[in-house]
């Protein structure tokens, strides 16, 4: 009798031991990974990285524009699951004409959807600006609270929006995590959690209190344009020679030590050898 073959392999009854191993995701609020108990560095190792990236870009800024508190409360509701580019793209006219909660409101739910149509989820955002903005006026006078608890009160608000505004605006020294800062927590094993709340406690710790303010900011920028997801560009890292990842990418090559010295010693940090 002559054996089937397998639909799996196409052999006779045996599996191809050339089947592809499926890629090892980057670490992410939907797919964390393994999760570390600690972290993977020491008070000084810690000190030295935060220490790094302040002398890298002394006065992070967040990216969004804004023009006051409110607008920025907006654009960072706004900015759930869409790009800071294309929230700034959608709000430069919408400021222009509406800065204030009293003048959202008196626009209408229908022209603001008109206006932020271009981001993902347009629909559910415009109606949480509206009733954010109703909320405002009618329990804080139209401003903008300075506190969490008041602020996760509203409409479309969450931790990390309270945060990112209590720190931009307010000078809270405030973490908040979004996609690039919990990646990094975990890939680099600076501030591991199975979830955001998790990883902005074990930041909280980590981060040396005169680093606090500015953390967050350094954190994204490093996850949105070096450690990034899916290519991470190791030779730009100013924190290379410190990192502790498994991710970490592999210099074997002379040109590649001497770019990576360079890298190094352009931010005037230490001095690595082949």
């Amino acid at each position: 009798m002559t054996q089937a073959k397998s639909p799996i392999s196409g052999k006779t009854g045996k599996r191809s031991s050339q089947t592809a191993k499926p890629r090892k995701k980057a670490p992410s609020v939907d797919n964390p990974g393994k999760v570390l108990k600690r972290s993977r560095y020491s008070k000084a190792e810690t000190y030295e990285i935060f220490q790094r990236f302040h002398a890298d870009n002394p006065e992070p800024e967040g990216e969004l524009d804004y023009t006051n508190a409110y607008t920025l409360l907006v654009a960072v509701l706004l900015s759930a699951q869409a790009t800071d580019v294309g929230v700034n793209r959608a709000t430069k006219h919408l400021f222009q004409i509406a800065d204030t909660p009293e003048k959202m409101v008196a626009l209408g739910e229908d022209k603001v959807r008109e206006e932020v149509r271009t981001i993902g989820l347009f629909k559910t955002k415009a109606k949480n600006v509206i009733l954010m903005s109703q909320q405002l006026i009618r329990d804080h006078g139209g401003k903008v609270p300075e506190d969490r608890e008041a602020l996760e009160a509203l409409p479309g608000v969450g931790r990390k929006t309270a945060n990112v505004v209590l720190n931009i605006f307010f000078g809270h020294p405030t973490i908040a995590v979004d996609t690039h800062l919990f990646r990094l927590g975990n890939r680099i094993g600076i501030a591991p959690g199975k979830t955001p709340l998790d990883v902005e406690k074990s930041m909280e710790k980590a981060v040396p209190k005169e680093f606090s303010l500015h953390a967050h900011h350094w954190l994204i920028l490093h996850g949105r344009y070096i450690c990034k997801a899916r290519k991470p560009e190791c030779k730009r890292c100013v924190i290379y020679d410190l990192c502790r990842s498994p991710e970490k990418e592999k210099f074997d090559a002379v040109p590649d030590i001497a770019e990576r010295t360079a890298v190094m010693v352009a931010h005037g940090k230490t001095r690595l050898t082949a």
